[in-house]
């Protein structure tokens, strides 16, 4: 019986190349559930919310970093990519914007979480809420689109618009609060006199908004390693076929 015959170079399987562990993630990670055990055992508790108001430890940090660094990065990279054709750039945009949108999900559930037992109601369709949930379906649709266009220039065109028309959202989002009448409080650290908050309160909120950036940048890094493994590999499978 004759010897199956190898396959060649060009019809084995490829694979992108292979790198050392990576503990950037898992660090992070050990830096958010550090963060949620001092905001959960070792900061006083709220006289007027309660145990509830813990949540506000999760939430705003995931809102800045959401709204004030991932959506930023998505526009900078998007025009970037349409002065310079980069397709890194329209990777890092791509990742920015999906991990951006894990962020606003978080701030969508843990806002009427927080905000039942201190509003008495889930949900309320004021501004700052309903600008956020358009810009979430934004951003979704931003991801979607993404995944249905198949000429990469197009979608990378296409995707660069999108994200720096996403963007404008948010100053009215960050004014909603001031600009219209709304359940949802105004700022009580980033205002012009001092912060509102108890030094052991707006300290647990430092660590929890350290801890949360780093986690933003260490999915960012994970998910952009990611984009870059996936357009090595379907190149290379063009280039086979």
């Amino acid at each position: 019986m004759a010897a199956a015959a190898r396959p060649s170079l060009s019809e084995a399987p490829v694979a992108p190349p292979a790198r050392g562990r990576d503990l950037f993630l898992p660090l992070a990670l050990l830096g958010v559930l550090g963060a949620l055990v001092r905001a959960i055992w070792f900061t006083p508790v709220e006289l007027m919310q309660g145990p509830a108001q813990k949540i506000f430890y999760v939430h705003v940090p995931a809102a800045t970093v959401g709204l004030y660094v991932g959506l930023p990065i998505v526009a900078v990279c998007s025009a970037m990519y349409l002065w310079l054709r980069d397709e890194r750039l329209d990777r890092v945009a791509e990742s920015a914007a999906e991990v951006s949108l894990v962020f606003l999900t978080a701030v969508l559930v843990t806002g009427p979480l927080w905000g039942k037992p201190v509003w008495g109601t889930w949900w309320t369709w004021d501004a700052r809420l309903t600008l956020t949930l358009f810009l979430w379906f934004v951003v979704l649709g931003y991801l979607i689109m993404r995944g249905a266009l198949e000429d990469r220039g197009q979608r990378a065109r296409f995707s660069a618009v999108l994200g720096l028309l996403a963007v404008l959202l948010v100053p009215f989002i960050h004014l909603s609060v001031n600009l219209f009448r709304t359940l949802h409080p105004k700022a009580i650290v980033l205002k012009p006199s001092a912060p509102s908050l108890p030094p052991e309160m707006l300290s647990t909120l430092g660590i929890a908004f350290a801890a949360t950036v780093v986690l933003f940048f260490a999915l960012l890094r994970a998910r952009v390693r990611y984009a870059a493994d996936r357009e090595l590999l379907s190149r290379r499978l063009e280039g086979e076929g």
